[in-house]
């Protein structure tokens, strides 16, 4: 009489055949390909037009420009968007009121708009001053002296960033749970001490990932400065294919350079958020991971055991 065959030896773990993933991946692919080949072998593009203008003198000035325009807009957004975000967290009305009231109107006014405002202030005020009562004036100024287009440019830049900080940094404040509060309250923190080593590091890991998309947007939205003849990438570009009437080629020069630093303040931002989320995303998704892959494993032991 032969031996009844091992249970264990009749188990077959087939793979699953994934035909649409491959069929659409394929798909994808021959489209990459075809929109590459047409890039790369159509000459009104002129690759060699955009190679020479690439580190044209006037573009890298206007690179510059970029640069320095959305550091001192995210600096001073952030910094004064986390004010206005303390004020709506507040319990005093005023504030309160004002904060919102700040975040409503900035949110709403396109930027374009507020540069044009802020560029033409003279209009509304042809002379700025300062006096205390009883002492007189104690300075004044003409308006187009002092709003030129730079600063035009800062103060539209930071006012419209901080509306959108203010937000995010209330979200990620309020992503904190009462009970890290009322810990710290136990261990005698003071207030100051409480935002500092309680609140702001854990709302770290929620403001980060929409503040670095505010940032690299921030970014492409100094491209409206244009318009008011400030150097900056796009305007270096236009001065260019007006001269030379290559227009797309320039146009080409400008996008190549904004993908390049928004591509720079991603890598940045990943290192970041994957500094400030350091043994906590990490080890949830090392987890989450293994139950998964053990929850398979077990459910198809089952199914075969069960259908041996």
């Amino acid at each position: 009489m032969n031996p009844a065959p091992d249970r264990a030896d009749e188990l077959r773990i087939v793979g699953k055949r994934y035909y649409g993933r491959w069929l659409s991946a394929l798909l994808v692919l021959l489209c990459v390909a075809a929109m590459a080949h047409s890039m790369i072998n159509n000459p009104r593009f002129e690759w060699g037009v955009i190679a020479d203008n690439f580190t044209e003198a006037s573009i890298l000035q206007g690179v510059v420009m970029t640069l320095q325009l959305t550091a001192i807009s995210v600096v001073l957004g952030f910094a004064f968007g986390t004010v206005l975000a303390l004020m709506r967290l507040s319990s005093n009305p005023v504030l309160v009121a004002v904060s919102w009231a700040y975040t409503w109107f900035f949110r709403g006014v396109p930027m374009l708009v507020q540069l044009f405002l802020w560029y033409n202030i003279a209009a509304l005020y042809p002379t700025l001053s300062l006096s205390l009562p009883g002492a007189g004036e104690l300075w004044s100024a003409q308006s187009n002296a002092l709003i030129s287009p730079f600063s035009a440019a800062v103060i539209a830049l930071v006012m419209h960033q901080s509306a959108y900080a203010a937000e995010i940094v209330r979200a990620g404040i309020q992503s904190v749970g009462n009970g890290q509060l009322e810990a710290a309250r136990a261990l005698g923190y003071r207030p100051a001490q409480i935002f500092r080593f309680t609140i702001l590091p854990q709302a770290m890991r929620a403001i980060l990932p929409p503040a670095g998309n505010e940032v690299i947007g921030q970014l492409k939205t100094t491209a409206v400065v244009s318009v008011i003849s400030l150097q900056d990438v796009l305007f270096s570009a236009q001065i260019i294919y007006q001269r030379t009437y290559e227009v797309i080629p320039l146009l080409l020069v400008a996008t190549l350079w904004y993908l390049l630093m928004t591509s720079v303040l991603s890598v940045g931002q990943f290192y970041i958020e994957r500094y400030f989320s350091r043994g906590v995303s990490r080890g949830q998704s090392r987890t989450l991971w293994r139950s998964l892959l053990n929850g398979v494993t077990s459910t198809r032991s089952e199914r075969s055991i069960s259908n041996g």
